[in-house]
């Protein structure tokens, strides 16, 4: 099978409540066996836009096809092979991860006997112990995103979305989640995440960033720094207390800066130009090449750039 083939096509896909489009006109495809991401700031579209391709929602235009299927015919088709991670917590709070487990296999008319071998890989895979006795709701919030992620894969679907899978939770569970994505992937799975986290957006193959409910920009990480930032952007780190004197000077000049951390980052015409401005300040701010992250591209790409 071609590791190339879309898997999922989404061609001109509107969705409207009322008079609100909350996503407008996107187009992509997901190949088989990638990781994808959809990035963008919360209200963006992305979860309306997961919600449409696992057929929650109907599209107002446009089309989307899964595995050669056009959803809004063939989701009874396609539900087996789809694993939804709602980004609400959709576990049972009164039962125990083995009881939601067993509740969320009798849905897809699994037998007992298999969702109990299911179970056992799964939760090995996953790291949890399937003899959490407590209820859902008395679990860590860490410990129940990963338990809503073995819900979801119960079933061994051949697509995963995993819409925002992290939010909420510490550094340390984020960490693992995403090592649990990867290992998914390279198990053949294609999984689709949303995410604001831009960090996370790294680890995704080839990303998508929403702004407003359009694609504003698409491809590798790599591809799109290089896109938006063919020059590296500039960090000013300080030895004296002017970080703010000078981002006065540089607003007066025209040049945008963004705090980064301890720093100003910067994205001027030319270097010498920067100098110049902060020139008055030379002796208390240093400057030097930065790489720029995605968090740079974003930004950079909802300035006022033309969707693609």
């Amino acid at each position: 099978m071609n590791q190339n083939e879309p898997v999922i096509r989404v061609k001109d896909l509107v969705v409207s409540f009322g008079a609100f489009r909350a996503v407008d006109g996107v187009s992509f495809d997901v190949r088989r066996g990638e990781i994808f991401g959809f990035l963008g700031a919360n209200g963006a579209g992305k979860t309306t836009t997961i919600r449409t391709i696992c057929g929650i929602l109907n599209p107002s235009s446009g089309s989307v096809e899964v595995d050669g299927h056009d959803i809004s015919s063939s989701t009874a088709v396609l539900k087996p092979h789809i694993g939804y991670m709602s980004q609400k917590f959709t576990l049972y709070p009164d039962l125990t991860v083995r009881e939601n487990l067993y509740f969320a296999g009798s849905l897809y008319g699994m037998t007992p006997k298999q969702i109990a071998e299911r179970s056992h890989k799964l939760m090995d895979f996953i790291g949890l112990s399937e003899e959490l006795p407590d209820p859902v709701s008395h679990l860590s919030g860490g410990v129940k995103q990963m338990a809503a992620l073995a819900s979801s894969l119960l079933h061994d679907p051949e697509l995963v979305f995993l819409d925002e899978p992290t939010a909420g939770t510490s550094p340390q569970t984020r960490a693992s989640f995403w090592a649990l994505i990867r290992r998914l992937a390279e198990r053949g799975k294609t999984v689709f995440v949303t995410t604001h986290y831009m960090d996370e957006a790294e680890y995704c193959g080839r990303i998508a960033l929403m702004e407003r409910g359009k694609i504003v920009a698409m491809g590798t990480p790599a591809e799109l720094k290089k896109k938006f930032f063919p020059v590296k952007p500039l960090e000013l780190s300080f030895t004296k207390p002017v970080q703010h004197a000078v981002r006065q000077a540089l607003e007066k000049a025209g040049i945008a800066s963004a705090v980064f951390g301890a720093t100003l980052r910067v994205r001027a015409p030319e270097r010498a130009e920067l100098e110049r401005v902060i020139a008055p300040f030379q002796d208390g701010v240093s400057v030097q090449e930065a790489e720029p992250t995605l968090e740079d591209v974003f930004l950079q790409a909802v300035s006022g750039r033309k969707a693609v």
